[in-house]
C-alpha cells in the first residue's frame, strides 16, 4: 500500500468496531478508536493496536449522543492525523420492547446514537474529504437495515434510516471521488452476543449447539455466525481503490438472511 490514509471508527473499543480498527491498521492505515469512555485501558488498547500493527493510533473520547461531541471526534483526528480520510460509523446500542411500552429515553438514545451520530460525524468529515478529493464514508447498518423484526422499532428504524442516509450522501459526493456505503450484518459473534447464549440456553432448555442453530441463527440460512473479522475485512475492501465504483449500496454479510 502506497498512501497512508486515516480511518475513524466509532464505537470502536470492543466487539466489531475494534475488529474494523484493527483490519484498517492491518494494512497500514492509522486509526483512531472511539467510545464514551475515556479510561487507561481505553488509551492502551489504541496504543497496542498502533505497536501491533506499526501503524499510528490513537483513542479519542466522545459521546455518541452529543452532536458536539461527534462534530469535534473528526477535528480531534484530523488535528492529530493531518486528515480524515476514512470514516466508519459503526456505534450503536440496542434495546426490545413492544412499541406501546417502548420506554421514551431508550428510543431517544438509539435514535442519537444509532442514527444521528453518523449524520454529524459525516458532516465533520465532509469538507476534509472534498479537500482531498477522495474519502470514503461506511455505515455500520445491519440486515435490520433492510428486514424488520419485532420488538425492536428504534433499531429497526435507525438501521433503515442508516441505509437511506448512505444512499443521499452517496449522491451529493459522487463528483467528489467520496463514497458512501453500508455494510449490514447479520448476526455477529461478539462479545456481547456470547453472553447472551447462557441465558437463552436457561430460557429454551436447549445445549449451546441448539440454542444457537434454532434460535440465534433462525434467521441464518448458513446458521453461522458472520465473524468481526469478516465486517473488518469488507469495510478495507469497500475503503479500497477495488471498490471505487460501490456507491450509494446497502452491502449485506448475513449468511444469506435477506436473500428470503
Amino acid at each position: 500500500m502506497d498512501t497512508v490514509r486515516t480511518a475513524v471508527v466509532t464505537g470502536s473499543n470492543s466487539g466489531i468496531g475494534l475488529a474494523i480498527a484493527e483490519a484498517f491498521a492491518g494494512v497500514g492505515h492509522n486509526v483512531v478508536l472511539n467510545s464514551f469512555t475515556d479510561s487507561k485501558e481505553d488509551h492502551a488498547l489504541a496504543a497496542e493496536v498502533g505497536k501491533k500493527h506499526g501503524t499510528g493510533a490513537a483513542y479519542i473520547k466522545a459521546d455518541m449522543t452529543k452532536p458536539e461531541e461527534c462534530r469535534q471526534l473528526v477535528e480531534k483526528a484530523a488535528e492529530q492525523f493531518g486528515s480524515v480520510d476514512i470514516l466508519v460509523n459503526n456505534a450503536g446500542i440496542q434495546h426490545v420492547a413492544p412499541v406501546e411500552a417502548f420506554p421514551i429515553d431508550k428510543w431517544d438514545a438509539i435514535i442519537a446514537i444509532n442514527l444521528s451520530s453518523a449524520f454529524h460525524t459525516t458532516a465533520a468529515a465532509i469538507p476534509h474529504m472534498k479537500k482531498a478529493s477522495w474519502g470514503r464514508i461506511i455505515n455500520i447498518a445491519s440486515a435490520h437495515g433492510l428486514r424488520a423484526s419485532p420488538f425492536k422499532s428504534a433499531y429497526v428504524a435507525a438501521k433503515h434510516g442508516i441505509v437511506g442516509f448512505t444512499k443521499t450522501v452517496a449522491l451529493e459526493l459522487a463528483e467528489h471521488g467520496v463514497t458512501c456505503n453500508a455494510i449490514c450484518p447479520g448476526y455477529v459473534l461478539t462479545p456481547l452476543v456470547e453472553a447472551q447464549i447462557p441465558g437463552q440456553m436457561k430460557a429454551h432448555n436447549m445445549d449451546r449447539e441448539t440454542v444457537v442453530r434454532e434460535i440465534m441463527l433462525a434467521k441464518q440460512p448458513t446458521k453461522k455466525f458472520v465473524t468481526v473479522e469478516q465486517v473488518g475485512a469488507l469495510a478495507v475492501f469497500l475503503a479500497s481503490d477495488a471498490a471505487a465504483s460501490i456507491n450509494g449500496t446497502p452491502v449485506s454479510i448475513d449468511g444469506g438472511w435477506t436473500a428470503e
